[in-house]
């Protein structure tokens, strides 16, 4: 199968390129670079040479877009801005790029009838759990409700603009029965991901290992979940490659549902790394800026994906923060 990945020299879109080609696929990766980079895809170009093409260009335009939704058998639409410090700063990114974005790839997805897989997030739930909580709601299901705050607050242009992309690709469903699928990522992390966009795995290991004090941001008793990136991408390509027949229409939450406090998540990487560094608590202000509100709370119920695809998170903390570190670490030997 001919499979294109926008945003394919990303974090998750190298990752999943590498088990399409693994399961004997061809790629097709497009990528603006303003957040992939060369250094994730070189690997798989020189080990499986003609089956990866590499395409630099915009989701947005259409001359670029048009021949290689064509050619592709399947489309995993992963492009997106990334990092809430990144959306904070580029607010029109946001949301005039990714929307467009979307819709140049919905369009010309349901008019040659191709299936696409529709990256959305988990920011789309705002606070809601921590209202939910009240009630005794342990998780967020997908028929959660969501809770957002005010679009002048940018923090929120993210969910919004993901809710937009998520609302279009239900409405093609519907109207004319384009096979599109979504899937909401929760925290996925692993070797790759960078520490510049905020990425709170990769800052701490990055300040521990170079003994810098780890930032932990408001009281560190926010809790979040996090699913490695292997187990992430073996659900992406069930759900839209493998049989059975993917669920056009629906809607799943894709994570970890093991959750734990930023505060002791510091703590865990300090122990793993041997770092001598303090935890430095910092205000939101501080770096985010007036006025920034985040959730205390964000775990995923994900016995829906589980349901469909006998599928379970396979790694631990542990093993994620382990291969993180030696990620790090090799990097910086090799630099």
């Amino acid at each position: 199968m001919r499979v294109l990945i926008t945003g394919g020299a990303g974090f998750i879109g190298s990752h999943l390129a590498e088990k399409c080609l693994q399961e004997g696929h061809s790629v097709i990766l497009l990528d603006n670079l303003s957040t992939g980079s060369l250094d994730n895809i070189l690997p798989l170009q020189n080990r499986y040479q003609d089956r990866v093409a590499f395409v630099r260009g915009n989701v947005e335009s259409r001359a670029c877009l048009e021949p290689l939704v064509a050619e592709a058998e399947a489309i995993y639409h992963l492009a997106s801005v990334v990092g809430v410090k990144r959306v904070l700063r580029e607010p029109l990114a946001t949301i005039v790029e990714g929307f467009r974005g979307t819709d140049s790839v919905l369009t010309l997805a349901a008019q040659l009838n191709k299936p696409v897989l529709v990256a959305s997030t988990s920011e789309v739930y705002g606070r809601a759990l921590d209202y939910l909580d009240a009630t005794g709601t342990q998780r967020l299901s997908e028929h959660s409700p969501l809770l957002l705050g005010s679009p002048a607050r940018h923090r929120w242009i993210y969910a919004i603009t993901k809710l937009a992309k998520e609302s279009l690709a239900l409405a093609y469903y519907k109207q004319v029965g384009a096979p599109f699928v979504i899937v909401r990522f929760f925290n996925t992390v692993g070797p790759r991901q960078s520490a510049a966009y905020g990425m709170v795995i990769p800052n701490l290991i990055q300040a521990a290992l170079h003994h810098k004090p780890l930032p932990v941001y408001g009281t560190g008793q926010q809790k979040r979940s996090f699913l490695h990136v292997k187990d992430a991408v073996e659900a992406l390509y069930r759900l839209l490659i493998a049989p059975p027949r993917p669920p056009w229409g629906e809607i799943f939450n894709l994570g970890n549902p093991q959750e734990i406090s930023i505060l002791e998540l510091a703590q865990r990487i300090k122990a793993l790394t041997g770092s001598p560094s303090p935890i430095q608590l910092i205000p939101y202000e501080s770096y985010y800026g007036p006025g920034f509100e985040d959730m205390q709370r964000r775990t995923p119920d994900i016995s829906k994906i589980s349901s469909w695809l006998d599928w379970q998170p396979k790694r631990t903390l542990d093993d994620i923060l382990q291969d993180m570190i030696a990620y790090a670490l090799e990097k910086s030997s090799s630099s």
